[in-house]
């Protein structure tokens, strides 16, 4: 395979090196603002006074059966119903402390990454993006930025929690409703995305495509909502072809991150990360899916320092 043309951006992180390319040969809340149900997708309703009164009993047997059970972790579940549902109550256990931990945990380096991962979608004023599988917000209210006041940015994910932490963190962005684009926040399904072919210039991924029972699917709903010419960036942990690397990021999320969520009590919901990592196509693989989907090139970096995450950099 060839190194790709495509340029690092210049804000990108510094070292970012090109594991793979592959071209494709052409055949002949109050404040926050929630989406409305406009093509029939799973809109975040609005939450009612009551929506959190369990006790605290139930809460603590919830979570005690909840260890007993918890199969995300287990390779052989990955793909399972039971574990996609899993890891949607996951998300939704960690909302609260997620930001604080990652955070904590990438020393802040993960707004480098997602700031890389934005510059790499090329949107700008006026454009359409959108952020799936969007978390607490970060990625989408960067797009929203990007494409400013006349653009337009949809940030979707299926933890109902942790959309209302992003629309509350969008509605307190110094520059809320003067120079960024309005967030329709909706949850939804990343392999049933409920928008149109070509609907978006630009498309990220952060932190979830490793978690969607269904790669390849995923993969081929990103391209299809996007614009010919559109690119798409997924930037997540690099699942390294290096075994030295591997053994490093092994022992990381053993001896630092796990026993640091830990003690912020949510120790069982972050141990799924090193088999979602390990499932998690490498690189090279990576590219070969993103072509396969429909894009016609597909660059991945593996982003510095480290080289313990990755971005796969795509062009339909």
């Amino acid at each position: 395979r060839g190194m790709s043309s495509l340029a690092v951006p210049s804000l990108a992180v510094p070292g970012a090196v090109p594991r793979g390319s592959r071209t494709r040969r052409a055949s002949s809340v109050s404040a926050p603002r929630l989406a409305t149900d406009k093509r029939g997708a799973s809109v975040l309703p609005s939450a009612s006074a009551d929506d959190d009164g369990s006790s605290s009993a139930a809460s603590a047997t919830a979570t005690a059966k909840k260890k007993d059970r918890f199969i995300t972790g287990r390779p052989d579940e990955q793909f399972s119903s039971e574990a996609a549902e899993e890891r949607q109550e996951l998300f939704n256990d960690i909302a609260p402390v997620y930001d604080q931990l990652n955070d904590l945990l990438s020393l802040g380096l993960h707004r480098v990454w997602k700031r890389a991962a934005v510059k790499w979608t090329g949107v700008g004023p006026g454009d359409a993006a959108i952020d799936v599988c969007c978390g607490s917000g970060d990625i989408a209210v960067r797009l929203a930025d990007a494409v400013g006041p006349a653009g337009r940015v949809v940030g979707l994910d299926f933890a109902r929690a942790q959309l209302e932490v992003a629309a509350g963190k969008e509605s307190q962005h110094p520059n809320f409703k003067t120079k960024l684009a309005p967030v329709e926040w909706v949850q939804g399904d990343a392999l049933a995305l409920p928008y149109g072919d070509g609907e978006f210039d630009g498309a990220t991924i952060g932190y979830g495509l490793r978690n969607v029972s269904d790669i390849p699917l995923a993969l081929r709903e990103l391209a299809r909502v996007l614009k010919p010419g559109g690119k798409a960036a997924v930037v997540d942990f690099n699942n390294a072809t290096d075994p030295n690397l591997r053994a490093l990021q092994g022992f990381m999320l053993d001896n630092v991150v796990v026993p640091v969520a830990d003690l912020n009590g949510v120790a069982a919901e972050y141990r799924y990360l090193k088999p979602s990592i390990e499932r998690y196509p490498q690189g090279p693989d990576l590219v070969d899916l993103a072509v396969e989907a429909g894009f016609r090139d597909a660059t991945f970096y593996e982003l510095a320092p480290g080289n313990l995450m990755g971005c796969l950099v795509c062009t339909k």
